[in-house]
């Protein structure tokens, strides 16, 4: 199979083409890395670092290509190109301190002399599935803590981003078979879960599921990231211009294509008439330069598709909802109201610049709207009362809540991950992640001719 990524904003603009290797050809490179991935341990902690360090020099140096390579491989806006390869360099960075961190503990022991000792050692080939909409960033912060703590990787990127990982893979010029990336679809995904140590996935549900279960089976860690739901709750006492301002970015920067993009507005109370017209108003201004078309002509067509089919169950188009007339994969901005209750824009996320306005008579049944789904990711609360806001943070489902600001935003070095359906296994990011690469030891030292 031919691997073909095509630029979104210029679908004749073929970016690369690469032959997908085979299932077999998966194995034999996690056999490889394997076999590197001895070396690399061995090599200690001022090496690992060292290597980490010149990676976040190399994106740094290689900065405006790799924009560049952003912009046309996955259509984003060019800030937002410009500001991954920034995060990508500084998350490489920010791995490379971690080999100096303790890997261990030393305790009492409970009688007698000797030691007790705990130490994390890494499982040996780390298997990264990731997607195409942050086609830098998420490769780096699976792949750092990773090679940090000292496992092989190997990487399948979504075929929409194979150029973007090739080109990272060259630029952080690791000791052969360390750090590999293979091209491919389901087939090379299933043989990299069929054979490495330790899996991560990023990705939509079903999929996802699947991995997890694949993993299982084999006994083997496996983080997942899936699908989210997300909303953001506007009380009466926000600012409503600067909420609104929030949401649309949050709705359609990038085309709504983030993990944490808002896709469920929750007005509370008599918030929402002035939400409302602000909202329109603020999503009509989002242009091209921050919007960018959507990944694929079948995403744009099953979003157009969810928004006719909304506006036949008797939801009302506040805003845009159709394709312009120009090349590329574009969808307007939209939002919609009075969407019902059983449809699938309410239930299931839908990757695009898409949202619903909902009004909600309190905060409590604020709170209750926003927790009705299977997955949650982020929600964002804008109010002007911290109290209320904390309060509110409580008793969300999700994962990230971020208040007075988009839900869109993260920050690497802090824990990532959602609530119910949206997330399997432990935390991305910060330094809980390198609790995931790592398998706990114990060990007890008893004096020589000890009992």
């Amino acid at each position: 199979m031919t691997i073909l990524s095509y630029n979104p904003a210029d679908p004749e603009d073929l970016v690369t083409e690469a032959e997908a290797p085979g299932a077999e050809a998966v194995r034999a490179a996690v056999g490889r890395a394997r076999a590197a991935q001895a070396g690399w341990l061995a090599g200690g902690a001022a090496a690992r670092s060292a290597a980490l360090t010149r990676i976040a020099e190399a994106v740094e140096a290689h900065a405006d290509e790799l924009t560049a390579l952003i912009v046309r491989e996955v259509g984003k806006p060019l800030a937002e190109a410009r500001g991954e390869v920034t995060r990508t360099a500084a998350i490489w960075r920010y791995y490379a301190q971690a080999p100096y961190a303790p890997s261990g503990a030393v305790h009492e022991p409970a009688a007698g002399e000797g030691l007790l000792l705990t130490r994390r050692r890494p499982y040996g080939v780390a298997g990264l599935i990731t997607p195409w909409n942050f086609p830098l960033a998420i490769p780096a912060w699976k792949a750092a803590p990773a090679l940090a703590v000292g496992n092989a990787v190997v990487l399948k990127p979504a075929p929409e981003a194979t150029a973007c990982a090739l080109r990272l893979a060259e630029l952080a010029g690791l000791p052969e078979d360390v750090f590999t990336v293979l091209p491919g679809g389901a087939e090379e995904g299933e043989a990299l879960v069929g054979a490495a140590d330790v899996v991560s996935f990023t990705g939509s549900t079903g999929v996802g599921r699947a991995v997890v279960r694949a993993a299982t089976e084999r006994g083997i860690p496996v983080q997942a990231e899936l699908g989210g739901l997300n909303a953001a709750l506007v009380l009466p006492d926000a600012d409503i211009e600067q909420a609104a301002a929030h949401l649309a970015a949050a709705i359609a920067g990038y085309a709504g294509q983030k993990c944490t993009a808002t896709s469920r507005v929750i007005a509370v109370g008599t918030a929402y008439e002035p939400l409302r017209a602000a909202l329109v108003m603020a999503l009509g201004l989002v242009d091209d330069a921050a919007c960018g078309p959507v990944i694929s002509s079948a995403a744009r067509d099953r979003l157009t598709g969810a928004v006719d089919s909304a506006r036949a169950a008797g939801a009302t188009v506040l805003t845009g909802g159709s394709v312009p007339e120009r090349a590329g994969w574009y969808v307007e901005p939209t939002l919609l109201a009075d969407v019902p209750a059983d449809h699938p824009l309410r239930r299931e996320e839908f990757f695009g610049p898409i949202a619903v306005l909902l009004p909600a008579a309190d905060l409590d049944e604020a709170v209750a709207l926003a927790n009705d789904t299977p997955h949650s990711l982020a929600t964002s609360v804008h109010s002007r009362s911290l109290d209320v806001a904390l309060a509110a943070a409580d008793r969300l489902d999700a994962g990230m809540i971020r208040i007075n600001a988009p839900s869109s935003g993260v920050d690497f070095h802090l824990p990532f991950g959602g609530a119910k359906g949206a997330s399997h296994g432990d935390r991305e990011q910060g330094q809980a992640v390198l609790d995931f690469y790592t398998a706990s030891r114990t060990v007890s030292v008893l004096p020589a001719g000890g009992a």
